[in-house]
């Protein structure tokens, strides 16, 4: 009996509704100020690299261009859906209602979406200047490279409002957190998706990026030959060089996409019944992590983003 009596529901209607999940109060609030600490120095680190990029006008590359329509997708990953994840795995009751679910799951979908589009447009960008570098900046220039971003921002905004309108069936019928799910098995629907949105593009970023570092193998052997220095110069042999470091440190960006992403939409896409388990919600917050991660791979790795910082923070 007095177990029955310290169960407690999430609304009035008994049955019909989620019982409360009882917590320790100091891992209930160390877990909330973790998450919140993420979702904070998410938002911060990238609100850097956009004004940074937005703010100095030699910055205003091709590259640094696909750098900041990246780290404004992390931007919306740190407003928007680190904290709505953060009460999907802290509270056991949802109280937004079924159009909220839906919003935060095109949200997840279009942040997904977008940087593995801006990834593509990198990849491309980083082949065309290691690959072609005499003819780099007459084929990719900043407006050449602002309409395919657009571009790219309205396919993904378009297409996953789209797929949630029209073929995703996004139910809360108990009013639980648990049932703010995506109903659906495996249709033809969801494989042409998979496609479109995942398989289609890694191959291009993976194929695009064996060749460069085919190419960047091979131009480096040459760079250590006399004949590469008396018939390209050294300009071009500086050049070359830049191009091939920013080339590894956008590949590292990559790489981290794939480790923190895959896992999460193989999981989604094919045992969507493992979300209910302590592993799958560790699964599902990682690639949230990615959006953290890339503003420090770039703090790392381009002088530009530590010498514009000491300035933003400086307030000159």
């Amino acid at each position: 009996m007095e177990k029955h009596e310290e169960i407690q529901y999430c609304f009035q209607d008994g049955n019909s509704s989620c019982r409360k999940a009882l917590q320790s109060t100091s891992i209930y609030i160390t877990l909330y100020i973790f998450f919140s600490l993420i979702s904070a120095v998410t938002v911060f680190l990238n609100i850097l690299v956009i004004i940074s990029i937005s703010h100095f006008k030699q910055l205003h590359t091709p590259t640094n261009l696909l750098i900041l329509s990246l780290a404004v997708s992390d931007l919306l990953v740190g407003l928007i859906v680190i904290p709505v994840m953060t009460v999907a795995i802290m509270e056991s009751c949802w109280g937004f209602g079924e159009y909220f679910c839906e919003f935060n799951i095109y949200i997840d979908f279009l942040c997904a979406s977008l940087s593995l589009g801006n990834l593509v447009l990198i990849s491309i960008d980083r082949y065309v200047a290691v690959c072609d570098p005499l003819l780099y900046h007459s084929k990719i220039t900043t407006t050449r490279m602002m309409c395919c971003i657009s571009i790219t921002w309205c396919c993904c905004i378009i297409y996953d409002a789209g797929i949630i309108k029209n073929f995703v069936n996004v139910q809360v019928p108990s009013r639980c957190l648990k049932e703010c799910f995506i109903v659906e098995g495996i249709t033809w629907v969801n494989i042409i998706d998979l496609l479109i949105t995942m398989v289609v593009p890694c191959s291009i970023i993976i194929t695009l990026y064996l060749k460069i570092f085919v190419v960047a193998r091979s131009q480096a052997r040459k760079v250590f030959s006399k004949e590469a220095v008396s018939v390209s110069g050294v300009k071009t042999v500086q050049a070359s060089k830049s191009e091939r470091k920013a080339a590894k440190t956008l590949s590292i960006v990559v790489v981290n996409y794939f480790i923190c992403w895959i896992p999460s939409l193989f999981v989604f896409s094919f045992f969507s019944i493992l979300l209910e388990n302590v592993l799958s919600y560790f699964i599902s917050f990682l690639p949230l992590v990615n959006s953290l991660i890339n503003p420090i791979i770039y703090a790392f790795f381009y002088p530009w983003f530590k010498v514009t910082t000491k300035r933003i923070l400086n307030l000159k």
